[in-house]
């Protein structure tokens, strides 16, 4: 009877990687965690202090010290840029390939005769400089304002006016037609297309977008589908562990990007519901796999609002303290990120920065891991735990942290 636990608080960096001089300078300076504390000097997580959070940073404050007994590291970002969907799809063993770039602009014209030939009513929308899609004046079809440049086309809808089902149709002839990495179906209630249009931006570059936040598709019965490219599960720890027959439970955002053929995905936004539903199925399974991403800090990051990003910290390391008093003696948990989010950084995009690794179980042995070369090395150590094959990517460090 035992369990491998992944908490992904997404967009919760530790420090600025090496190579951010030379590939993402407005990066310069970032540390997610360092930068919120000490915006927050009177900030206090008891969990994450208790798991190793201010070992990783070499930094203390008078509410948060170093910790002995802590179990310890951090990871590198083997993808390009600091990407949720790449950073997921790393975490469960894929090797990151370079991805191709572009602004919808370079697609617009023949997303929009694909869709037409498929029966849909389009009409552009034109804003100060570039143009993108409605369609069935329920939708839009855009770029990602919010990550890196040209890596992914938004479909964002006002789900009263359109099922999800529809939209996901929609989502698939944008994703036949288009070579960015992602493109991204997603939708919720309570909001109408012109809630959508009223939070369009328009970037450098030639992006013009949706800002999903803004928007308001979040606040109500939210949907989302990723559709990546390139991506295959079959190399992945939830599909490994599900084709040997572990249960393997997918939550929050983890639901959304990462695909899981043989367990069950649920997909949820909000912090408590996330975690306490994550505390709910850790106390049923008697043995599995559960991956769960914490999406608020990552929005809180977007929003550029540190108050919020401390207060959604605040919540998890509560509800993290709960998850662990269900574990049982065979148990593991790693607590870590997917990219930074420096909401102080001065944009509100994703930082390229380590990520922290914090691991915890009764047999689990206070140790530092290091600086790991990838993401993947979380999966890699979850399938040497079930004892199925390696992902492709990523070495384990089992023999590390277990006593």
């Amino acid at each position: 009877m035992k369990k491998f636990m992944i908490i992904v608080l997404d967009g919760f960096g530790v420090g600025q990687m090496e190579d951010v001089p030379q590939v993402r300078p407005q990066d310069m300076g970032a540390n997610t965690w360092l930068h919120i504390l000490k915006a927050k000097p009177d900030l206090r997580l008891p969990t994450l202090e208790k798991l190793g959070l201010m070992n990783i940073v070499n930094f203390e404050t008078s509410t948060m010290n170093f910790q002995a007994n802590a179990t310890f590291g951090k990871a590198k970002l083997m993808h390009d840029g600091a990407d949720t969907f790449f950073g997921h799809q790393e975490i469960v063993g894929t090797k990151p390939q370079r991805p191709f770039g572009e602004p919808i602009k370079n697609r617009i014209d023949l997303i929009n005769q694909t869709l037409i030939q498929h029966g849909y009513h389009t009409e552009f929308y034109q804003g100060d400089k570039e143009r993108m899609l409605i369609v069935e004046n329920a939708l839009t079809v855009a770029d990602n304002v919010e990550c890196d440049p040209g890596q992914a086309f938004n479909v964002t809808a006002a789900i009263d006016g359109i099922p999800f089902e529809e939209e996901l149709k929609i989502g698939k002839l944008v994703r036949s037609v288009s070579r960015v990495p992602r493109v991204i179906t997603f939708g919720g209630r309570g909001i109408t297309i012109d809630d959508i249009l009223s939070a369009v931006e328009e970037h450098d570059g030639g992006y013009i977008g949706v800002n999903a936040p803004k928007s308001g598709v979040y606040n109500k019965d939210y949907h989302c589908i990723h559709l990546g490219f390139g991506v295959d599960p079959e190399v992945q720890v939830p599909t490994i562990l599900g084709r040997e027959g572990f249960p393997v439970l997918l939550l929050g955002k983890a639901a959304d990007v990462i695909q899981n053929p043989f367990g069950k995905s649920i997909s949820m936004v909000e912090t408590s519901r996330v975690l306490h539903k994550m505390i709910e199925i850790a106390e049923q399974m008697q043995t599995g796999f559960i991956c769960c991403n914490v999406q608020e800090t990552d929005l809180a990051g977007h929003q550029e609002n540190v108050e919020k990003y401390a207060d959604v910290l605040r919540t998890a390391d509560s509800l993290i303290g709960e998850l662990i008093k269900t574990m049982n003696r065979e148990d593991v948990l790693i607590v870590m990120a997917d990219h930074g989010n420096d909401p102080t950084i001065g944009h509100p995009h994703h930082t390229r920065e380590y990520v922290p690794l914090m691991i915890y179980g009764e047999k689990v042995r206070p140790c530092e891991i290091g600086e790991r070369n990838t993401l993947s090395d979380v999966g890699a150590t979850a399938a040497e735990y079930f004892g199925v094959n390696l992902p492709e990517n990523g070495k384990s460090f089992l023999h590390k942290i277990l006593s």
